[in-house]
């Protein structure tokens, strides 16, 4: 089979949106001029398109013209190591329209890693990186990003700090009680604010974990307070967590 007709044969059995790279080829063909020739053509034909260099992807149509494929597409390869070891999460503004935050939508990717490294962009995207003290994985990257909108609730766009608390108490309610030990847990990596308003959000909800935000309580240093204007009627505990 010619390079160019096993190129195009694959990239038809890919799924739409799916981002790819020339290496993707090389497997089977060790032809890398080639295959980035004829990945470029294809771009240039309309079959494909050009995401950022080096990574194309197959478009998907809507009424308003193609679509850009989702965000875990565009950085996958920062989320995960060969093997699907994950290293990496999508969190900050994407995370914030997610869950409820805000309805802004941003051309900006944030990732939390336990080794950051300096910006870039990839395409249209603006790609930045926070520090993740906790190891990462699959069952607890929910978590991290209740305890990442938590440690930038000041700066979620389009919304007060009020109304970001109605939010998180309604998610913290929600989660187990073995759920809520365990963002406790990964709360002691986090900053004091970020402990602070935790302790406060779970207080106000009664939370079954008694010992636990005890032990959040007491990592405070008493004689410190945290400036994070929050209504004494939506987390009455505030002032209780050194909240001012």
């Amino acid at each position: 089979m010619k390079t160019s007709d096993f190129i195009e044969d694959k990239i038809n059995k890919l799924p739409k949106s799916y981002v790819f790279t020339y290496v993707d080829f090389l497997t089977e063909v060790n032809k890398r001029e080639a295959v980035i020739k004829h990945l470029n053509r294809m771009v240039q034909s309309g079959k494909i398109n050009k995401l950022s260099k080096g990574k194309y992807y197959k478009p998907q149509e809507s009424i308003f013209g193609a679509l850009l494929p989702e965000q875990y597409q565009i950085v996958k390869d920062l989320l995960e190591e060969e093997g699907r070891k994950r290293i990496g999460y999508i969190t900050g503004f994407s995370i914030y329209n997610t869950l409820g935050f805000t309805t802004q939508i941003s051309n900006s990717i944030q990732i939390g890693t336990q080794q950051t490294r300096p910006k870039f962009k990839r395409g249209r995207f603006n790609i930045s990186f926070i520090t993740q003290k906790n190891i990462i994985n699959n069952d607890n990257i929910p978590l991290l990003q209740l305890l990442d909108v938590i440690r930038f609730i000041k700066k979620i766009p389009d919304t007060t700090v009020d109304k970001s608390c109605k939010r998180l108490l309604v998610l913290l309610n929600d989660l187990t009680l073995k759920e809520q030990e365990q963002i406790i847990k990964l709360a002691f990596k986090y900053g004091p604010g970020t402990r602070a308003l935790l302790g406060a959000l779970l207080s106000t909800i009664d939370s079954k974990a008694k010992q636990l935000l005890n032990d959040l309580y007491e990592s405070l240093n008493p004689i410190t307070t945290y400036d994070i204007p929050i209504s004494e009627n939506i987390v009455p505990t505030a002032k209780s967590w050194y909240i001012v």
